[in-house]
């Protein structure tokens, strides 16, 4: 008797896993306070400064702990109750949200305060975000999970959608300092719905050794042995080397939207928001697209490798466009393009990598793409804008990517396998 035709609906998770939609209604709601925030860093940090090397500052020391921290981080959680993890960290941020809103609102917001709650919000999501992600398992099964993963990506470009265009109009009614106001306050709706979550009761872990120095010996131990697991040859280790080159030279434009929408496009805090929203868009598109009819599909190597080369080709005429509606276009597709390649990349890796190492794969990507697209990439483009334009640099590193997906195109056979 054939099976059944698997629905194309990109929303039947949710319907099928109670754990889950709880999971991706608080987080959607949570990160659209959190991409307004983060619209509202690069706008005052640009308000305070005037400086593009500054913007890429502010972006970058708060991925420093990532970079440090990651692997440690995803050693610690292969073997904790990863839940939890996520219910701690997700309350720091609350309050790291709620300190931003009252030194703004009070008047006393300064460069080396935003940089010092960014290394808090640093240290918090070095450890969150392999738990969050190394939990999506556990709620929805593994048949279920490159679909979980790819409507958890269109639920952060939902919010990279709405985050921004409500937080251009935040700003221009009530000031910039009520979209850190509001953010803090939609972690409530994050943080009420990890409480409701259950899971089935899984072996206890092993305690974790008593001392500071104890914990740091053994998550190092940990953290090489995932390393080594994750480098040995093979199509991991030779997706992640490509998810690397465009962690770091593609995810970093989205640092230099404030300077290429005032400086290029002539737009203020409204088309900012705007311009960011445009790539929420299509990121919400692509991530749809992954998670309804290519979630079938048997192999995701040639979509992958398709959408990894033409992102880098529309970031590059992004670069040089002085046209608002142009750029809007362009951002659209870079949306459609990005989200398919990192949703399709997050799910393949995660089918390939050993049960064990889940957290530390994780850890891996988390470090990878928020700690070295920000704390190199961000870095590097906002310097390198200093010295050229904002243009310029983004087009410099469109042609690094290019050469990167042409490489792994040719010498790699990974995408074929997959």
């Amino acid at each position: 008797m054939a099976a059944p035709p698997r629905s194309l609906n990109p929303f039947r998770v949710l319907g099928r896993h109670r754990n889950f939609r709880i999971f991706w209604v608080g987080q959607t709601l949570s990160l659209m306070g959190s991409w307004m925030q983060t619209m509202a860093v690069g706008w005052l940090s640009l308000q305070l400064s005037d400086s593009a090397f500054v913007v890429g500052l502010v972006a970058s020391v708060g991925a420093a702990p990532i970079v440090l921290f990651s692997m440690h981080a995803g050693a610690f959680v292969d073997r904790t109750d990863k839940l939890r993890i996520v219910r701690i960290t997700q309350t720091v941020f609350l309050v790291q949200a709620a300190v931003l809103w009252l030194v703004t609102w009070t008047g006393h917001v300064s460069i080396p305060l935003l940089l010092g709650l960014a290394v808090v919000q640093g240290m918090s999501s070095a450890i969150e975000i392999p738990a969050r992600q190394s939990l999506i398992i556990q709620l929805v099964g593994r048949d279920d999970l490159q679909p979980a993963i790819a409507l958890n990506s269109s639920g952060f470009n939902l919010a990279r959608v709405v985050g921004p265009a409500l937080g251009g109009l935040v700003i221009a009614r009530a000031g910039i300092a009520w979209c850190f106001g509001l953010n803090a306050l939609s972690f409530v709706a994050v943080l009420w719905g990890l409480l409701r979550i259950r899971l089935p009761q899984e072996p206890s872990a092993a305690p974790p050794p008593a001392g500071v120095r104890a914990l740091l010996r053994e998550t190092t131990e940990g953290a090489a042995e995932g390393l080594r697991h994750l480098l040995q040859r093979g199509p991991v280790r030779d997706l992640l080397l490509l998810v690397t080159v465009g962690a770091v030279f593609g995810g970093a434009f989205l640092t230099l939207m404030p300077v290429v929408a005032r400086d290029q496009l002539g737009m203020g805090a409204g088309g900012y928001g705007a311009l960011l929203a445009m790539v929420g868009i299509g990121g919400l598109l692509g991530a749809l697209l992954v998670a309804g009819p290519l979630s079938h599909r048997h192999r995701k190597g040639p979509v992958l490798m398709a959408a990894g080369l033409l992102f880098p080709v529309l970031l590059f005429a992004f670069a040089w466009t002085t046209r608002a509606d142009v750029a809007s276009a362009l951002l659209l597709a870079i949306g459609v393009t990005m989200i398919t390649f990192n949703a399709l990349s997050n799910g393949v890796l995660q089918m390939l990598v050993d049960e064990r190492f889940r957290g530390r794969l994780m850890a891996f990507y988390s470090l990878v793409f928020v700690g070295l697209s920000q704390a190199v990439g961000s870095f590097a483009l906002g310097a390198l804008a200093r010295l050229v334009t904002a243009g310029g640099a983004i087009a410099m590193s469109a042609v690094v990517l290019i050469g990167a997906s042409l490489l792994a195109l040719g010498r790699s056979d990974f995408w074929r396998r997959v």
